[in-house]
């Protein structure tokens, strides 16, 4: 039975898990805080997230934009609170999108990096966009074909409000750290093969609590890390 953590546990677990990245990084030849934290805080409820800010956690991201807005809402009062969105992006949702978060982890529709850029406040820095690849082809999950990401990353270009700074993947659960690394090898050869110095893709979003020793060997920037900060959902 997996008993719940209270908001209390938060900050030790928030420290394991940058023990975990720093040590990730030491191990693979990765520079000191390359690897950045996003505290994946879907369905976890506000007390956990300011405890999680009080520790110095200050990125979140959200799935679910229902579960969201109240949070954006409740924890306006948090200085300096990135929020980032990292679910499936709805076409007839994207405004709440473009005009309450710092960035979007899940782009891959033309038609909704249109929206985002045209909703964008203009007082507001450009959106903050990964580009999400699906390189295991599963129809459940979100995300173009490694193929389609260069002609999406053209059609994007010039998109005012937006601005895409990296790729994105979810691949399929693998068992041991080879089996676990050869998607995030992919990613980062795909982002290595796209990158021009107009678009240089700097951040490669990859990597949760069960892979992301395997992530940063890869090369990721950001890990997406939920359980093992917050315990299980709601």
């Amino acid at each position: 039975m997996t008993v719940d953590l209270p908001a209390a546990g938060v900050p030790e677990h928030l420290a394991e898990v940058h023990a975990r990245i720093r040590a990730a990084e030491s191990r693979f030849g990765r520079a000191p805080g390359s690897v950045a934290l996003l505290a994946v805080s879907k369905q976890q409820p506000v007390e956990k997230l300011r405890a999680a800010y009080a520790a110095g956690q200050r990125a979140f991201g959200e799935n679910y934009l229902q579960d969201a807005i109240p949070k954006l809402d409740l924890l306006c009062d948090l200085a300096g609170i990135e929020w980032h969105f990292i679910g499936r992006i709805q076409g007839n949702k994207t405004r709440p999108i473009a005009e309450r978060f710092a960035w979007v982890h899940s782009l891959c529709d033309l038609g909704h990096a249109r929206r985002l850029a045209a909703q964008r406040p203009p007082a507001l820095p450009p959106l903050r966009a990964c580009v999400q690849v699906n390189l295991s082809g599963e129809a459940t999950k979100g995300g173009l074909a490694p193929e389609a990401v260069g002609d999406f990353l053209a059609a994007c270009a010039g998109l005012p409000g937006l601005a895409i700074v990296g790729l994105m993947t979810l691949p399929a659960p693998a068992e041991g750290e080879v089996a676990q690394r050869a998607p995030f090898a992919a990613l980062r050869m795909l982002r290595d093969r796209l990158a021009s110095p107009a678009c240089p893709l700097p951040e490669l979003s990859m990597g949760m609590s069960d892979d992301l020793e395997a992530a940063v060997a890869e090369g990721a920037t950001i890990v997406r890390i939920g359980t093992a900060v917050f315990g299980p959902r709601g």
